[in-house]
């Protein structure tokens, strides 16, 4: 292997060993990642701590832009048979691509996150019934909320007691106590 390796010129030598080094970043961090132990959660290199969603200068930006610099340079240069600057030219931009390339697959995949937590400011809206009387000084209320039939603390929006087994809905919010109203029906 070493006498392969040296028997290619600087400019080969310096093309493969950017296509390895970026190739063998880029294949840790897919296998970390797969593996659950990537270290997203408050890493400097986390892709969602960035206002945009992702930053240039991560590991998963500078290894991919280096592994194709070395595979394209090297290509173009060994292989094409073109000369030095046109064959590092097209690595840079075969590099830019890259980058480019992994940051919308990176931008895709935070459009489908979720965090999975809905706000108490939804529930808005919603019907239920009183589980516990529901006075000024609070009570508890059913409501479907966010699909499921959830139990809260309630506070009567005119202060006035709700028995239970009354239809309510929720006024309002506050302070993590829904303001609910009877529902006349």
């Amino acid at each position: 292997m070493t006498e392969w390796f040296a028997s290619h010129d600087g400019i080969e030598q310096m093309f493969l060993l950017c296509a390895l080094l970026g190739g063998t970043i880029l294949i840790l961090r897919l296998i970390l990642t797969i593996a659950g132990i990537d270290g997203q959660d408050g890493d400097a290199d986390a892709h969602a701590s960035s206002e945009h969603g992702f930053q240039i200068l991560t590991i998963h930006g500078i290894s991919s832009f280096f592994a194709m610099f070395g595979v394209a340079g090297y290509t173009l240069y060994h292989n094409a048979s073109l000369g030095m600057l046109i064959a590092l030219a097209g690595a840079v931009v075969a590099g830019v691509a890259a980058v480019w390339i992994v940051q919308r697959i990176f931008l895709g995949m935070l459009r489908e996150r979720s965090s999975g937590t809905v706000g108490l400011a939804e529930a808005v809206g919603s019907e239920g019934s009183v589980y516990l009387t529901v006075s000024k000084d609070g009570g508890r209320v059913q409501i479907n909320f966010a699909n499921r039939l959830r139990e809260f603390e309630a506070v009567s929006a005119d202060g006035a007691p709700i028995p239970t087994g009354t239809a309510i809905r929720v006024q309002s919010v506050s302070a993590n106590t829904l303001v609910v109203a009877p529902i006349a029906r």
